[in-house]
């Protein structure tokens, strides 16, 4: 029986967690995870997803504030681990993901060597991809191109979001990982190194300057990078008024499918005052669907001009 170690934090993570605990070929003797972090408006203590899982499971936890600890190193190689998983966690030094008998392996959400990075499900909807996926592999010095494992591909539909693409993302990297293991706890693994290639696309860190919608885009653009930042942390815009206007969901409306004239100059506004928003950009107008002004609910756009002075739009231009 494999003896495995555990590594992740957030709730990404947990389907794979209980997956590997259900499975009798193996048993997960410790889990690693991020320190508790003060969070919400009382700044209490909040245990990680993935610690939460592990002590409702009964499993030893360890919560490592310098992961080249000489003490914190001594403590997991006490466990003698034959492999380590590793899902959603932080950068390993050598001295923990090469202790192992088996090594560390990780489970990636996107087809590497696409997206590599800290936020590959966000880029591959700003870019506008109609696949995805996750992959498994073995750690190596560089992040994210150690030889690859295992892939399963999964559809992005028009529909999906950040939300959503999450959802299915974290249910099938937890299939992904139970099938790699086994293949490992088998001898039997299939490895192929990672090309490297200047037309890779990168999936770097989400910044709150990443939102900033720029209406010299064209507005499919636009909607893509609304898709990949909704719900959180969203795509925005400040109104004339300076107030900032969260963007959950948007949509595209050509020239050709425009009822009245729309404003040609980018940034411009367009609005009925009762059933639409819309903003001009490069190509089409970016349709505002859903959305929040900054103090109050999320809502629909509708609903938002009701309470909305739609006089202000009117020959005005937004910031990008």
């Amino acid at each position: 029986m494999l003896r495995i170690i555990f590594m992740g934090t957030p709730d990404f993570a947990v389907p794979t967690l209980e997956t590997l605990l259900t499975w009798s070929g193996c048993a997960v003797v410790a889990v690693v995870t991020a320190p508790d972090k003060p969070a919400g408006r009382g700044r209490q203590l909040q245990e990680s997803a993935v610690k939460q899982a592990a002590v409702a499971h009964g499993v030893p936890v360890l919560q490592p504030t310098n992961l080249k600890s000489p003490a914190f190193q001594e403590e997991l190689r006490s466990y003698a681990a034959d492999l380590q998983v590793v899902v959603a966690f932080r950068m390993l030094p050598e001295a923990v993901w090469a202790m192992p008998r088996l090594g560390s392996l990780n489970i990636h959400a996107s087809l590497l060597p696409q997206y590599r990075g800290a936020a590959p499900i966000n880029w591959a909807l700003i870019e506008g991809e109609t696949q995805t996926g996750v992959t498994s592999f073995f750690l190596q010095h560089e992040i994210d191109t150690g030889d690859l494992i295992l892939q399963d591909v999964v559809d992005i539909k028009p529909e999906d979001d950040f939300g959503s693409l999450y959802e299915k993302l974290k249910v099938a990297g937890a299939a992904l990982a139970l099938r790699t293991v086994q293949a490992v706890a088998a001898g039997h693994v299939p490895t192929t190194p990672q090309h490297n290639s200047p037309t890779l696309r990168t999936a770097p860190k989400i910044s709150k300057e990443t939102g900033r919608l720029d209406f010299q885009q064209p507005a499919l653009a636009l909607v893509n990078r609304v898709r990949g930042l909704s719900p959180f942390p969203t795509a925005f815009t400040q109104l004339p008024d300076g107030r900032t206007l969260k963007i959950f969901r948007a949509g595209v409306v050509t020239p050709e499918e425009a009822i009245t004239p729309q404003p040609a100059v980018p940034g411009s506004w367009a609005t009925d005052g009762r059933t639409y928003l819309r903003i001009a950009t490069t190509s089409g107008m970016l349709d505002l669907l859903d959305v929040q002004l900054e103090g109050k609910k999320r809502m629909p756009v509708q609903d938002f001009l009701r309470g909305f002075n739609s006089e202000m739009l009117n020959e005005k231009n937004l910031s990008s």
